[in-house]
């Protein structure tokens, strides 16, 4: 929600003013209304970050059969429910720098072989209890957060997912950050 407001005011869409009273609203929002109230009189935004005339789709659906990696990365709209239906292909959704407009995604997993990575930031959480694992595992791997972030969105994985693993990490350390642990 936070990128949107911050996407449609680089876009000239809000003043600063305007801005600062929307981060400040969506900050201290607790419902779902409030926050979509936010946003109602703004235009959808794009992958790109730009402004778009479509609107913001509610269902992806990728298939792929034995050919090169799915990848979500950078800027990116996250819908509200993705269908992956892939085979021996590996899948990375990084969410690090992707546009939030919903407050809970639900992953329907139909994926055999490979690996499904998630790279997520604070305020991301991740639930794998409705996913049924056929000769795979899971690695989830969280950074310490400051238990006062809010949750700015929940990923539901549910279906199947056989013969691989399913890796759930922070974003990779810059070699600075690493010198500096």
């Amino acid at each position: 929600m936070v990128d949107v407001l911050r996407v449609a005011a680089g876009d000239g869409l809000l003043t600063a003013d305007e801005l600062d009273e929307r981060l400040e609203a969506a900050l201290s929002a607790r419902t779902v209304s409030e926050l979509a109230a936010l946003t109602a009189d703004l235009p959808p935004v794009s992958a790109t970050g730009g402004v778009t005339g479509a609107e913001v789709k509610d269902v992806v659906r990728i298939e792929q059969v034995h050919s090169g990696a799915v990848e979500r990365v950078g800027r990116w709209v996250v819908p509200r429910r993705l269908e992956l239906a892939v085979t021996y292909c590996g899948v990375t959704l990084d969410f690090t720098d992707a546009v939030i407009t919903h407050d809970t995604l639900r992953i329907n997993v139909s994926m055999t072989g490979k690996t499904l990575t998630l790279v997520t930031r604070p305020g991301i959480v991740v639930d794998t209890d409705g996913l049924q694992l056929v000769h795979s595992r899971i690695k989830h791997r969280q950074a310490p957060t400051n238990p006062a972030t809010p949750v700015a969105l929940r990923v539901e994985l549910v279906g199947q997912k056989a013969h691989g693993r399913v890796v759930v990490r922070p974003p990779r350390r810059t070699f600075v950050q690493w010198l500096l642990r």
